[in-house]
């Protein structure tokens, strides 16, 4: 018996000893889990890979702060001479604040600041007013931010008149709003019968159609109806109404005109005597599936390859500055053009003051009515405004680093759009270059092709664009755009709807367009005094040296160097030469002069005639390449008037050329137009993808350099015979000891208000 009681014990004790130590394991694991590291991480990992330590001299460039955006707010809203309406949604007759940006300070006071350790400069806004009350438009520049504020009128001094037209304003939310109440009670609540049978009495979601009229002064807009669906945008009804809402008054707002199934109706009266008198092809409703839904059509399984920083990340973004391997530049994102980049250094010398988006057009063919004059100008709505939350793990890297940005444009407060800037290194998935030796001498050697990106994605109503500015190890930049989202789309009827565009769905036509971007490229190269140059081929007939009577041809070099504006305005559609490049007047170690190439990525489709009156707005998009002499004055390249003054455009850029000055050695400035022709087609549905559709423009060294930079990058890859394994020029033989798994931030989303 005693035996049996000192063998329980003994069982009750190694149990409870298993116990102890299991509550022992558990606490220490508790205790230690944060100080065990989760990846062996090699020393080097502590070192700075970026060559060069950050400044504040990127200050110069950077967006509005919340603070300043508010300040100015203030300021101007304290002025009883402006008159300027507080309420969170005015009515068009009131005078409203409808954008506050940044004023870019002139390029000669930046650069005697950055170079020469010249006075900071001054840190000014741009303040745009709609006096609704007073009948016309406004803009001032307002300054000092934090010192004592003034603000003096810009109006005539930007656009050669003392103000502009109230009818070129971009249509504010409290403006819409408007019309939108009266296209409920003047169409919706007076047609009820052709509501139900045409379109089951569901509320219909309205597409504007733009430019808003037929000359200067018009303002009056074709709504598209569409159905009230996921993909609303692939979903048209077959009904379309034309309001004029050109008075301030919203109550002298009328019903011009109506649409519907390819008859046009002067007034709803005659549209509702018509389809009760069988004189109308009627519409009828038809349940349809949502085919336009973005939601997986299959439930996902697994993840993607995804991309880590085994060793730390290789750049460092502070504030509005980056810094990467041999790179250095500033940042920025206009509420009106959009991404921006300034100061860009390579190996401490500039390589360009300004890099960036000015502007992106569509233009439409179509028999429905708001589609067939259609010509977007988005800037004229805000490109940067649309720069919403990326989100994580498909918009951009999941580990990027993601950059909050602040606007201030028909909005009463300040807002604040999250993680709408990300940064991130990025393996590219080719080499760089490479060679791998295999005659008398055998070794490989390569670089893999890691690049440096920033990136922003602008959602303007149906079309989503991806904007990124590229850096290579080779001293390239490339600035190039994509293209997603929806196609814009119409419905077919008979009349010759498939003459613009292809069915992509049984009442959905999906409508040709072209796209236009507009990029400025101020390079400077080895300073601001620089030539444009172009080269190119040609085939020479020569006699070969050791028989002559036999003749050859050969491919001989042919260079020529544009002295004027003109002659550097190089047309769409024009034989242009292949190599464009800004020179400077410095020379390599080869004597030859020191240059960067401009190289056009772009599949566009043909400009619109110069013939036709809104195409000044969008003058720019004549030229692939234009070169102009810098000035403070030629800022950008359109407006956020252009759209709806298209006929009398606030910017016209061909004025730009006209005045023909010189551009030998003088501050040269790019203006680059890329673009492509969409025609859509079934795979544009539900939604179009990136490949193919888009463009850019790609910064070259050319003679800049005695050979290519990327030699000195610690990336190269280089072994012979006996050293493949060996670690010391080749880190992937090492990989297997750089292995972890990353610590990743979790994923969070803000994005649909656009806001805090």
């Amino acid at each position: 018996m005693a035996a049996r009681v000192e063998k329980s014990c003994w069982k009750y004790l190694v149990i409870l000893l298993i116990l102890i130590l299991v509550i022992c394991n558990i606490v220490f694991i508790c205790l230690y889990v944060d100080r065990v590291p989760k990846c062996r991480v090699p020393k080097c990992s502590t070192q700075q890979i970026w060559k060069y330590d950050h400044t504040d001299h990127a200050a110069v460039f950077a967006d509005l702060s919340e603070d300043e955006y508010q300040q100015v707010r203030e300021y101007m809203g304290a002025q009883a001479s402006l008159e300027i309406s507080n309420s969170d949604t005015p009515k068009p007759n009131e005078n409203v604040l409808f954008l506050i940006d940044l004023v870019l300070p002139k390029k000669a006071e930046v650069l005697r600041f950055l170079d020469e350790n010249g006075p900071t400069p001054a840190r000014e806004a741009s303040v745009v007013i709609f006096y609704g009350a007073r009948g016309y438009l406004k803009e001032y520049v307002v300054g000092p931010l934090g010192g004592s504020l003034t603000y003096r009128d810009v109006t005539m001094e930007k656009y050669d008149e003392p103000e502009l037209k109230v009818t070129a304003r971009p249509i504010s939310g409290g403006e819409f709003s408007k019309v939108l109440e009266l296209l409920f009670l003047e169409v919706s609540v007076k047609i009820p019968k052709i509501m139900k049978e045409s379109f089951d009495g569901q509320p219909l979601l309205p597409v504007e159609g733009l430019p808003r009229g037929l000359k200067s002064g018009d303002r009056e807009t074709w709504i598209s109806l569409y159905r009230y669906m996921k993909g609303m945008y692939l979903h048209p009804v077959g009904f379309e109404v034309l309001i004029n809402h050109q008075s301030t008054n919203s109550s002298q707002w009328y019903l011009k005109k109506l649409w519907y199934n390819g008859q046009y109706f002067d007034t709803i009266n005659a549209l509702r005597e018509a389809y009760n008198n069988g004189k109308v092809n009627k519409i009828v409703y038809k349940a349809v599936s949502d085919y336009a839904s973005l939601k997986p059509r299959s439930k996902p399984i697994g993840l993607g390859p995804q991309q880590s920083y085994l060793q730390g990340k290789r750049f460092s973004v502070k504030d509005n500055q980056v810094m990467y391997m041999d790179w250095s530049f500033a940042f920025g994102l206009s509420s009106l053009s959009g991404m921006r980049v300034f100061d860009i250094r390579f190996k401490g010398e500039r390589i360009a003051y300004e890099l960036s988006v000015q502007e992106a057009i569509a233009v439409y063919g179509s028999v429905t009515p708001a589609l067939i004059l259609t010509k977007f100008l988005e800037s004229g709505v805000g490109i940067g405004r649309f720069a919403h939350e990326l989100v994580r793990g498909v918009d951009c890297p999941y580990g990027a680093t993601y950059v909050d940005t602040y606007r201030y444009i028909d909005t009463s407060h300040v807002r604040r759009f999250r993680n709408s800037i990300c940064v991130f290194e990025h393996d590219i998935g080719r080499p760089l270059r490479r060679h791998l030796t295999d005659f008398f001498l055998n070794n490989y050697g390569g670089l893999a092709n890691s690049a440096l990106i920033i990136r922003s994605i602008t959602a303007i109503g149906n079309y989503d664009y991806v904007w990124d500015f590229i850096f290579y190890q080779s001293g390239s930049v490339e600035a190039r755009v994509h293209a997603t989202g929806y196609i814009s789309s119409s419905f077919i009827v008979d009349g010759g709807s498939l003459r613009h565009g292809h069915r992509v769905a049984e009442n959905t036509l999906g409508n040709i367009h072209t796209h236009f971007i507009n990029f400025k490229v101020d390079l400077d190269i080895m300073g601001v005094k620089n030539v444009f140059q172009t080269k190119d081929m040609t085939f020479e007939e020569v006699a070969v040296p050791w028989m002559p009577e036999r003749k050859a041809k050969v491919p001989r070099l042919v260079e020529n160097q544009p002295k004027t504006e003109q002659e550097a305005a190089l047309r769409h559609g024009h034989p242009m030469p292949r190599y464009l490049h800004v020179a400077s007047n410095h020379t390599n170690r080869w004597g030859h002069q020191r240059s960067y190439r401009l190289q056009v990525v772009s599949f566009a489709g043909d400009h619109l005639p110069e013939s036709e009156p809104e195409e000044r707005a969008m003058s720019w998009a004549r030229y692939k390449v234009a070169i102009t002499k810098h000035k403070d004055s030629e800022q950008t390249s359109s407006s956020l008037f252009n759209q709806n003054d298209i006929w009398s455009p606030a910017v016209d850029f061909s004025k730009f050329i006209a005045d023909n000055e010189s551009i030998v050695n003088e501050d040269l400035v790019a203006w680059i137009t890329a673009g492509f022709l969409h025609i859509p087609h079934a795979e544009d549905i539900p939604n179009t993808v990136t490949i193919g559709n888009g463009g850019g423009v790609i910064l070259r060294p050319h003679n800049y350099f005695d050979e290519d930079p990327s030699i000195n990058s610690p990336d190269g890859v280089f072994f012979e015979p006996g050293t493949e394994n060996s670690c010391e020029y080749n880190k992937m033989a090492c990989l297997k000891e750089d292995l972890c798994t990353p610590s990743l931030d979790p994923f969070t989303y803000h994005g649909f208000g656009g806001q805090e």
